[in-house]
């Protein structure tokens, strides 16, 4: 069964001006589907030209946390080291609810709370409250974002009563990920798990039928020095392989099935 990665940021320069060679290095080691997580509608217009031309690129729509706030954090002189552009929360869920029926899912959404002022803690939960209605409604599998408010999310997440959802690149603690994986919720793990204790107990830790892979790519990369590509997603199988001390194909056939019931399609 083919190998996925469920959270890839493919419209980062660093991977889109050499894209084909990146979607091949993928391909050759066994991946067959990509989801392209999208920050902004910017971006989120660059995944979805991208899932037009390439079939392994499964397009998802989202508005970054820290993105549905910025405009208010530059106002405030709050300082945020990646360079995106300015949307209002209109802006950035009207694209989402218009461009909903092409997406594969919805991510990445969610909660920051390292970069984002707590004065504006309320404006990003309006935001992330209403793209999960649309997911919801839309019947689409949510990514989730979360940095230091996990809980609150989670919390949000059961009141709304969303039950498809990944959490990405999971950053609390262990305790809580084992209640989302009780609650039926997926944590997939990133390609740095080698070199990362944390993600390291989590994939020996957690149930196997919540578990997916991920590059979170161009970040996060098994090896310094470099940038991560969906390729890197057969280093956390042959981690979990080892961890698990079960065969690579059966590490596979479990997180494909695991793929399966979130996303409603194999991989």
């Amino acid at each position: 069964m083919p190998l996925f990665d469920v959270h890839a940021h493919l419209s980062d320069a660093r991977l889109l001006n050499s894209i084909e060679e990146v979607l091949k290095r993928a391909e050759e080691a066994g991946v067959r589907s990509i989801l392209a997580n999208g920050l902004n509608p910017q971006d989120n217009a660059r995944v979805l030209e991208l899932s037009q031309r390439y079939p392994m690129v499964k397009p998802c729509f989202g508005f970054y946390p820290v993105d549905a706030v910025l405009a208010e954090m530059r106002e405030q002189g709050i300082e945020y080291p990646r360079d995106a552009p300015l949307f209002d929360k209109e802006e950035g869920i009207g694209w989402v609810a218009e461009h909903i029926g092409q997406a594969f899912a919805v991510g990445e959404i969610g909660l920051d709370g390292h970069w984002v002022p707590t004065s504006l803690w309320g404006a990003q939960e309006e935001v992330f409250r209403r793209l999960v209605k649309l997911a919801i409604e839309a019947g689409k599998a949510i990514v989730i974002h979360t940095r230091k408010r996990e809980e609150r999310a989670f919390q949000l997440l059961k009141e709304l009563g969303a039950k498809r959802v990944n959490w990405h690149c999971f950053g609390g603690k262990l305790r809580l990920a084992r209640e989302i994986a009780e609650h039926g919720h997926f944590l997939s793990i990133p390609s740095n798990a080698y070199r990362n204790e944390a993600f390291r107990k989590m994939l020996a830790a957690l149930p196997r039928e919540s578990i997916l892979f991920e590059t979170d790519c161009p970040y996060l990369s098994p090896e310094p020095g470099r940038p991560s590509e969906p390729a890197d997603v057969l280093r956390v199988a042959e981690l979990a392989a080892e961890l698990w001390k079960e065969p690579l194909k059966i590490v596979v056939e479990r997180v494909s099935e695991n793929f399966t019931r979130l996303f409603g399609v194999e991989p």
